[in-house]
């Protein structure tokens, strides 16, 4: 019993550091999609815009995370893996559906993200990048 405790703790800890890591993946990936810095744009700027976007896609990595680890397979080795493929397929869906977005509609989405004005488009690419996230997680499931 104290075996399978321990085992169950030493699993949740490398699942979390993998969610964490890919979580930072998703840091990294909205801070190449959009011009200019996220640290400087959040946290010093208070740009409300890239702090959307950020929120969606770190919500969507997590999803994806959750959703890999509760189907996850009963050997550790290939939960642990397909957390890993599923999350680097999220985060590449996501950058497409933010690729597609920015050609389908008028102006450069990275600006508008990066704009000190609160803008609409904000939030339709959170939702697009959350969007994309689902996807994935229906895929897992």
């Amino acid at each position: 019993m104290l075996e399978d405790l321990l085992s169950g703790a030493w699993q949740s800890v490398v699942f979390g550091v993998v969610g964490v890591g890919l979580m930072a993946a998703g840091f990294g990936l909205v801070d190449l999609l959009t011009p200019g810095r996220l640290r400087e744009l959040i946290w010093v700027r208070r740009n409300g815009n890239a702090a959307l976007l950020l929120a969606a896609n770190q919500l969507g990595i997590a999803g994806i995370v959750f959703t890999a680890i509760l189907t996850s397979y009963s050997d550790f080795a290939k939960g642990l893996a397909s957390t890993v493929v599923f999350g680097l397929i999220g985060l590449l869906i996501m950058a497409l559906a933010f690729f597609v977005l920015d050609m389908l509609t008028p102006g450069r989405l990275g600006e508008i993200i990066c704009s000190d004005e609160p803008h609409p488009a904000a939030r339709v690419s959170a939702a697009t990048h959350f969007g994309a996230a689902l996807i994935v997680c229906a895929c897992i499931a």
